[in-house]
C-alpha cells in the first residue's frame, strides 16, 4: 500500500470520487484559486474548472444553504469549512434543514451532503478557531458525525460519506494533516459506526478518536513498560456510536478511560461513559474515568495551548486511578 499524508489521502479520494461521479462538486472559501487553507484542494480548480470547484463568498449560511439545495436536487456537494468553528454561522442550515429534510419528506428526499474541514486545536489558532464541536453536531438526529484518525481512515470514511444519502459532518484535525500512513488503493471504504481495536490489552480499555487516538496509543506504550496492558479502541465515528465494541472490550478489561479533546462538561466522553454504564455496568471493577481538555477558551500562546489539551500523562494517571495504583 502507498504511504500518504492525511492531507493527500483526502485530496486523492476527492479526485477519485469526482472522476467517478460528475455529481460530486466542491464548495468553500478559498478552495479554488487559493487551493485551500490546508491544501486539501490543491490544483483541483485547474483539473475540474469553476463549475465543480466553487470558490464561495465569506457567507457560511449562504453557501451551506446552497449546498443543501444542490444535494436535494441530485448533486453530491462536498463543502469545505475553513474551520468547523465557522460552521456555527450555518448552524440553522445544518441542523434545521440538512438534518431534517429526510424526516420532513417522509423519506422521499435524500440530502447527500458532506461537510468537511479541521476540528479541534493544536496549531495555535486561538480560542475562536480551536474548538472541538463533535458533541454539538452529534446531538442532532439526521446527521452522521465521523472523525478519522489516520490517513487510511480519512480515505475510507470520506468515500463512504460522499457515496451516502445523508448529511455527514466530517471532522478532520489540523494537527493530523501532515501525518503519514499506509492507505489502501482501489475502492477502499470504511462503514460508519464500526470502531476498531487499535491495540489489544487486558487491564484497561482506553476509548479515543481523531488525534486523541495517537495520544492514547503513546500512553499505552508507556503503560506497557510498567506492565499495564491497555486496550485502545478507536471509535472512528461518533454518530452512529459503536458502543458494542467498547462494551465488549470493557467486558475483557473491566476498566475504562474515555479520552476527548473537548471541554469536559456535556462532552462526547460523558455520552460514551454513560453508555458504558448502561451496557457494561456489571463488568466494571472501577468507575469510568474521563480525560478531557481544560474547561477554558483555547489560549493562543503555545505553552498554554499545550496545557489546555490532553496528554499521555493525563491518560496514564487516569488508567492508574482505575487500577487503584495512583
Amino acid at each position: 500500500m502507498p504511504e500518504l499524508t492525511y492531507r493527500e489521502a483526502l485530496r486523492t479520494t476527492l479526485i477519485e470520487e469526482m472522476d467517478r461521479d460528475r455529481a460530486v462538486v466542491l464548495l468553500g472559501e478559498d478552495i479554488g484559486l487559493y487551493q485551500g487553507t490546508f491544501r486539501v484542494t490543491a490544483d483541483l480548480l485547474d483539473r475540474y474548472g469553476p463549475t465543480r470547484v466553487i470558490d464561495t463568498p465569506i457567507s457560511e449560511l449562504g453557501f451551506v444553504g446552497a449546498a443543501v439545495g444542490m444535494a436535494m436536487l441530485g448533486l453530491r456537494p462536498v463543502v469545505e469549512v475553513m474551520t468547523w468553528n465557522f460552521a456555527l454561522l450555518a448552524l440553522d442550515q445544518i441542523v434545521n434543514n440538512a438534518a431534517k429534510v429526510r424526516y420532513f419528506s417522509g423519506g422521499q428526499v435524500d440530502v447527500p451532503l458532506v461537510m468537511r474541514g479541521p476540528n479541534g486545536a493544536g496549531v495555535q489558532l486561538s480560542a475562536q478557531h480551536s474548538q472541538s464541536l463533535e458533541a454539538l453536531f452529534g446531538h442532532f438526529p439526521g446527521l452522521y458525525v465521523v472523525a478519522p484518525a489516520t490517513p487510511a481512515e480519512a480515505r475510507g470514511l470520506l468515500r463512504t460519506a460522499i457515496r451516502g444519502k445523508d448529511p455527514v459532518i466530517f471532522l478532520e484535525n489540523a494537527a493530523l494533516y501532515g501525518l503519514k500512513g499506509e492507505v489502501p488503493n482501489g475502492a477502499f471504504a470504511l462503514p460508519f459506526g464500526q470502531a476498531e481495536v487499535a491495540r489489544a490489552g487486558r487491564d484497561v480499555t482506553i476509548v479515543a478518536y481523531s488525534r486523541m487516538l495517537h495520544v492514547a496509543l503513546t500512553a499505552a506504550d508507556r503503560l506497557a513498560a510498567e506492565g499495564i496492558q491497555a486496550e485502545v479502541i478507536n471509535l472512528r465515528s461518533l454518530r452512529p456510536l459503536d458502543i458494542g465494541t467498547v462494551a465488549g472490550s470493557v467486558a475483557r478489561t473491566h476498566r475504562a478511560v474515555v479520552v476527548q479533546e473537548q471541554w469536559r462538561p456535556y462532552g462526547a466522553a460523558a455520552e460514551i461513559a454513560a453508555s458504558i454504564y448502561e451496557q457494561a455496568f456489571d463488568e466494571l471493577d472501577a468507575p469510568v474515568e474521563r480525560v478531557t481538555g481544560a474547561d477554558a477558551p483555547m489560549p493562543y500562546a503555545r505553552n498554554l495551548e499545550l496545557l489546555a489539551v490532553p496528554h499521555e500523562d493525563d491518560i496514564v494517571r487516569a488508567v492508574k486511578k482505575t487500577l487503584y495504583a495512583s
